[in-house]
């Protein structure tokens, strides 16, 4: 019986982020690294048979060879694209990709979103990665090159998927999450402004360089 606490806590945040609409029932899968052996992650289908409502023991333990220790259920096909990650960056802690509803209007439309709240300037740019399909050698090899590219940069990073979803990286479970709920709310405040700025009701003020956001959590 491996790592039940954080597999416990793996299933909490999980089940927020359907309730949430953070993912949805096609898909979406979590991983966190507990050591340099094991990671623990979402089984497959998790969100389409369990609507994201798991159970501790159905949290898998897997090795770096990608290989099921524990937990009852099946490896998702999407572990190439969080494995990619882990063994890119070390200080990696979590993999967190989701379907959320908001970004998914940016993600869908191929675009970069604007990061116009406070609680996300800490990201920087919000890019949409070129598309490959789920699951996909080709998909893990963006994701990769993309947080390659980004260097030595601090965690968190965040990247939207081509119409597809999001991907978070960040030290912890629950630091990635924090910047899910943060990108899919700024999410919606950046589309809802965008119809506004087109309407001409009101222009969207690029102030950011001009203010001292804070920046430490």
């Amino acid at each position: 019986m491996l790592y039940k606490q954080e597999r416990e806590e793996l299933c909490k945040v999980v089940r927020t982020m359907f309730l949430r609409f953070e993912t949805n029932a096609a898909g979406g899968n979590v991983s966190a690294r507990i050591n340099d052996e094991h990671i623990i992650m979402t089984p497959t289908l998790m969100s389409q048979q369990k609507f994201c409502d798991l159970e501790w023991h159905e949290i898998l333990v897997v090795n770096m060879k990608e290989q099921k220790v524990e937990g009852d259920g099946n490896i998702t096909r999407e572990i190439n694209m969080h494995m990619a990650c882990y063994r890119e960056r070390p200080d990696i802690g979590c993999v967190l990709h989701a379907h959320p509803k908001e970004s998914l209007v940016f993600a869908t439309m191929g675009m970069e979103m604007p990061n116009l709240t406070e609680s996300t300037q800490k990201l920087g740019t919000i890019p949409t990665l070129p598309f490959a399909p789920a699951t996909s050698p080709e998909l893990a090899e963006i994701v990769r090159s993309y947080v390659q590219s980004r260097g030595t940069d601090g965690l968190p990073l965040a990247m939207l998927l081509n119409k597809h979803g999001i991907v978070v990286l960040d030290k912890t479970l629950r630091k990635a999450y924090d910047v899910l709920e943060r990108i899919e709310y700024n999410a919606y405040v950046a589309y809802k402004a965008l119809v506004f700025d087109s309407l001409s009701i009101k222009k969207i003020e690029d102030n950011t360089r001009e203010l001292e956001f804070n920046l430490e959590e």
